[in-house]
Parts: C-alpha cells; sequence; structure tokens
C-alpha cells in the first residue's frame, strides 16, 4: 500500500511525492548558499542560516567565504567589532555567530533545553539556589566581562561545597551569556571573556518566538526537512505540534525510506542533476549537523570519516556530497580525499583551494597537495 500525506495546498488526500537523496541534496545546498555563490551580505547570510556554528573562532569566517560572492574576513569581523553579530551558545548547547536580533530570540527558544542540560550537572550543585546564582552570576559579568575561571572562582565563595565546573555551567545554562570581542575577531586573538546579550547590545532579550515561526526559517535555511530534522539541529523536543500547526501552509513529500519532509511551497526545489562545484566547509559546519538523517551530504559509506573523536576536521565537498577533509599545514593546503576522484574533479578542486586561499589568506603563499589529513 502506498503511503499517503495530506496535501498542503487543496486539503485532500494525495500521494506524497519522494524525494530522492540528490533530490535533497541539491536542495539543501541551494538553501544553505553552496550551489551557487550568494550576493548577500554576510549579516544577511547570518541571518538567512539561522547562525553559524562558532567552536573555534575560525569556522564562521570559512563557512562565509564557501557560501558568498565577494566575501572577505573583514566583513564579518566588523559586524562583530560592532556587535551586530555575537558568539553565544545556543543550539544543540554549541557557541553559535548569531545576529544581535536573533541572540536575543533564540536564545529564549532553547531555554528549555539549557535547564535541562543541568540536570547532568546536579550532583555538583546540591544545596545551591539556582535563581540566586543567576542573579549573582548576573551582576558579575555586567559589572566587567569575566572569564569562565574568574566566574568559577568567584561563585565558589558563595557556594564552597559546590562543585566549581558546575557552577560555572550553570550560568552559562542560566544566562544568555555572549563572548565579548577581540574574541571572534579575524587575525586577533583574546581569551574568552563574558557578559549577558543584553548588556553587550544594550537592549533587553526578547520573548521566545514561536516554534511555529522558527520552523518556516529553517526549512528557508535547511528544508525540506522532517520534525526529527529540525529538532536534531535545534536541539529541542516536541516540535510536532508546530508543523501540524503549519501544515495547511507547507507542502509535503517522503525521502526514499517514507519518512514524511515538510517544505515551503516556493521553496527551491532545482534539478537532482544541477551542477555543484567542489566546496571547501570548517569544522563543524552546520550543513552536515543539522539533520536526523545526514545522507542527503554525507554517504554512508564515509559516515564518520570527517571525525577524530568528538573533533571535526573541515570538510571538502564534491559534487554536493562529503568527499574528503583538509587542513592547512604550514605552507600547504592538504586535500585527502575519500575516494577516487577524476582528474576533472582533482583540478576543480585545486581551483577551488587556490580561490579559498586567496580570500582568506592573500598575503601567504601555500602549495596545494593530496595527501593524509587524518591520522
Amino acid at each position: 500500500m502506498k503511503k499517503t500525506t495530506r496535501s498542503a495546498t487543496t486539503g485532500t488526500t494525495a500521494t506524497a511525492p519522494v524525494l530522492g537523496t540528490r533530490a535533497l541534496n541539491r536542495a539543501t545546498l541551494e538553501r544553505q548558499l553552496l550551489l551557487r555563490r550568494s550576493p548577500l551580505s554576510a549579516k544577511a547570510a547570518v541571518e538567512h542560516l539561522l547562525g553559524l556554528q562558532a567552536q573555534n573562532v575560525k569556522p564562521p569566517y570559512y563557512a562565509l567565504a564557501a557560501r558568498l560572492d565577494g566575501f572577505a574576513p573583514a566583513d564579518l569581523s566588523g559586524l562583530m567589532a560592532d556587535r551586530e553579530v555575537v558568539r553565544i551558545v545556543t543550539m544543540r548547547s554549541t557557541i553559535h555567530t548569531h545576529t544581535a536580533d536573533d541572540c536575543l530570540t533564540l536564545r529564549p527558544l532553547v531555554q528549555a533545553a539549557r535547564d535541562r542540560e543541568l540536570t547532568q550537572f546536579r550532583k555538583g550543585l546540591v544545596g545551591v539556589d539556582l535563581d540566586r546564582l543567576a542573579h549573582l552570576a548576573r551582576e558579575l559579568v555586567e559589572a566587567e566581562p569575566r572569564t569562565m575561571k574568574q566566574l568559577r572562582e568567584a561563585l565558589l565563595a558563595e557556594w564552597p561545597e559546590a562543585d566549581p565546573q558546575a557552577l560555572a555551567i550553570a550560568a552559562r545554562c542560566k544566562l544568555p551569556l555572549v563572548q565579548v570581542t577581540p574574541r571572534g575577531l579575524w587575525g586577533r586573538s583574546g581569551q574568552v571573556a563574558l557578559t549577558t546579550a543584553e548588556h553587550w547590545l544594550g537592549r533587553p532579550a526578547e520573548e521566545a518566538p514561536a516554534p511555529d515561526a522558527v520552523v518556516l526559517r529553517y526549512l528557508a535555511a535547511f528544508g525540506p526537512a522532517s520534525v526529527k530534522d529540525m529538532q536534531t539541529w535545534a536541539g529541542l523536543t516536541r516540535l510536532r505540534d508546530a508543523f501540524e500547526r503549519l501544515r495547511a501552509r507547507l507542502v509535503t513529500f517522503r525521502d526514499a525510506n517514507g519518512v514524511e519532509l515538510f517544505d515551503l511551497p516556493d521553496a527551491p526545489r532545482p534539478d537532482p542533476d544541477t551542477p555543484a562545484p567542489p566546496r571547501f566547509l570548517p569544522e563543524f559546519d552546520n550543513l552536515l549537523l543539522s539533520h536526523a538523517d545526514r545522507t542527503r551530504v554525507v554517504p554512508p559509506e564515509y559516515r564518520g570519516h570527517a571525525w577524530q573523536g568528538n573533533q571535526s576536521h573541515r570538510t571538502l565537498l564534491v559534487d554536493g556530497f562529503l568527499a574528503g577533509v583538509w587542513k592547512l599545514e604550514g605552507d600547504a593546503l592538504v586535500i585527502e580525499p575519500f575516494g577516487r576522484l577524476t582528474r576533472a574533479q582533482r583540478d576543480e578542486v585545486g581551483a577551488e583551494g587556490e580561490r579559498m586561499l586567496a580570500l582568506m589568506h592573500p598575503e601567504s603563499s601555500y602549495d596545494i597537495r593530496f595527501g593524509a589529513v587524518r591520522p
């Protein structure tokens, strides 16, 4: 029996079209600004993409270099210096670079997940009044930006029997703490020092947006997608109701395994045979982390190949799919393909590598070679 779903446009029951892996790949690449370079500004791109994964300082810069036409590192660095974008823990309890507006709305959206995260540290927080901790931590970081070490030591004076690390993590979970500059600026160094988003941006946090609004934005950047896909991206649960409320405004498909996928009616879904040029992506790029089923980008035979423990390698896309890893080592860009590349593909990868290097490191000279990246 064929699986059916309710049509978003007619209100009648109809067979949902199946989107194969390549169709999903090309649609996602288009939404991710990776099928062709976008003329968007750096700020508009960060907003469209709902933030950029930013455990380390450099990944957001490489992420935009792969996506935008004419991007220069100073574009994003300037936004950060002007406090138009910030670094803050949001989705999946990881650091993201967000626009100021998204920082003040998306962080409240995931606050329940940050509260649940605290249960992992409850043994180290016995006897700690979390509301008082949040109040004291806010006073501390708004008086002056504090490192996590300084925050731990100050809170430990109030609760000497508690676990110091748990105290600092509790402050990070209870408060929207942003990393102040010069941390995050291109070509600059600086330790992680924290203050509240409200204090840094000079305006109060907003009410958490309705999940429905964020569903629409997620689909625009990552769709077509299932409910579980979005829950994986956000680190949230129980989003099914939001999708159901929106069903009449969406279209539905099925993947090859029969999983229901939702999408915006007018969102681009390119032909599966649309060419996809090579792209050099940073470690932890959200393209590879924001779906429960990652086969739309990661071939099953390469699952886990881009990871070493809990650390991610910088990744290479060829024909739209994960095809290798890369690193800058001394004076060389070293590229490790997972499989055999044709001569034409190697030439295209080399040309894209030259473009990336000229954009990101114009004052340095690098050789490009194919070799081992993973130990």
